[in-house]
């Protein structure tokens, strides 16, 4: 099957690809397990290869992924480069802390010895979309290949330029992009050891599904619907200018971005006045424009799609729309209303409402079926005491919810299954194996 990434800036035609024929997929697969056996055999030698290849290769082609990136799915040039350099922080997180992290470890019990090691699961198939396409692979890819896996990406069609780049940055024969389809990637799960995803709760399902039937294991990061908690002791401006970064960065579409805003009523009017003004700030148009921080969305269907949630939702409260839209852009939007809207905007539509109490603001930070991540403004101490009672993976307080290879990364309810980065996240594709000695 043939098929074109498009720009959703210009429409132009960014490339042509056929897809891989099984026979060709197979012989991939099959190249990959073989090199995974010497692969696994030298955490050392992992770690040195990602230091003197993989991340040099990512440097020196910081401006060329970047670029690619901000053609095929719209994202911010400024935007771009910034997750190409969290990229390799992940790598240096890796060189730092893998020996740590996949070394033996050891347990005392009344054995003469006892440890716990942590061997490679064999090859994994990391399945990626197109809102953070290096960034999203790199932290399912690296950790896997660092524990010893090989791993193969089916990624997000929109974005095959840029995923044929990170086989060639990688340059290793234990990686390989498959430039297949959905259903194809689905067949190929009883053939692999285990299966990273990033997508939509309905498509992780199904994955999951497949998956569990043939008893591989899964990780699954999946949508969300974060809350921004403002309490009444939170600066206004400060809450404002990152409510205003965490709903618009990456023009809307991340999973962790902070889709429904709610603010204690003594200073709901007063925020949204700020709100409004931060919102008004934002540049919109080009994202090969280093000063644009609002470009398109990543296709036609993405823009329709958002466009449609945001006719459902302007009959329930009142609607502010900042600047011009044009083509895929949908511009800043802010939405007041008491509905509570259950679905994931993948867009830069802010849903503001109001809360009474504490009590109240956890109780409308949990009636979403997700759980991934929630920010909370204001006390410190206020704040903690809110965070064991929220629904989610992550709960960050005065900051916006955020991405750092040193911490887990993934959430509960409808957001996912497992974790991403830091130890706990980079061991998820090993066999944690028990070995007693006496």
């Amino acid at each position: 099957m043939m098929f074109k990434t498009i720009n959703p800036f210009t429409n132009e035609v960014v490339g042509a690809y056929e897809t891989y024929p099984q026979d060709t997929v197979s012989r991939i697969l099959k190249e990959v397990r073989f090199n995974q056996r010497k692969w696994a055999r030298d955490l050392g030698e992992r770690i040195d290869f990602f230091k003197n290849v993989v991340k040099q290769n990512i440097v020196k082609n910081t401006e060329e992924i970047a670029t690619l990136m901000s053609r095929e799915m719209g994202k911010p040039i400024s935007q771009s480069i910034a997750e190409v350099n969290k990229s390799v922080k992940l790598i240096d997180y890796l060189i730092e802390n893998g020996q740590e992290i996949f070394d033996n470890e050891n347990i005392k019990t009344e054995a003469r010895k006892s440890y716990v090691r942590f061997d490679p699961l064999g090859v994994v198939m990391a399945i990626e979309p197109w809102n953070f396409p290096l960034w999203q692979a790199a932290r399912a890819i690296f950790p896997a290949m660092i524990a010893g896996n090989g791993v193969v990406l089916k990624h997000s069609m929109t974005v095959t330029g840029v995923s044929l780049k990170i086989e060639e940055m990688i340059n290793s024969p234990v990686f390989r992009s498959l430039v297949i389809d959905g259903p194809a990637a689905s067949s190929l799960i009883g053939k692999l050891d285990g299966v990273a995803f990033t997508g939509s709760t309905p498509t992780g399902a199904k994955i999951a599904e497949i998956a569990g039937r043939e008893m591989k294991k899964v990780v699954m990061e999946l949508g969300g619907s974060d809350p921004f908690i403002v309490l009444k002791g939170a600066s206004i401006t400060s809450s404002a200018k990152a409510a205003t970064k965490g709903r618009l960065q990456n023009n809307g579409q991340s999973c962790i971005a902070s889709k429904r805003i709610l603010v204690d009523s003594d200073i709901y009017d007063e925020f949204v006045k700020a709100l409004d003004a931060e919102f008004s700030k934002v540049r919109i148009g080009d994202p090969l424009d280093r000063k644009t921080y609002l470009g398109p969305l990543a296709s036609k269907a993405q823009r329709d799609l958002v466009q449609h949630q945001i006719d459902l939702l302007k009959m329930s409260g009142k609607m502010r729309v900042i600047g011009e839209g044009a083509g895929n852009i949908i511009p800043p939007t802010i939405i007041q209303t008491d509905y509570n809207y259950s679905e994931e905007i993948f867009g830069p539509v802010a849903i503001v409402r109001k809360f009474r109490n504490t009590e109240e603001a956890i109780a409308m930070a949990n009636e979403t079926p997700f759980g991934l991540g929630a920010s909370i403004w204001g006390d410190v101490n206020e704040a903690e005491k809110m965070a064991p009672e929220i629904e989610a993976g992550m709960v960050y307080i005065n900051s916006i919810v955020f991405s750092d290879p040193r911490l887990p990364f993934g959430g509960t309810k409808k957001s996912g299954l497992g974790r991403e980065l830091s130890k706990y996240g980079s061991r998820e594709f090993t066999n944690m194996k028990t070995v007693w000695v006496n």
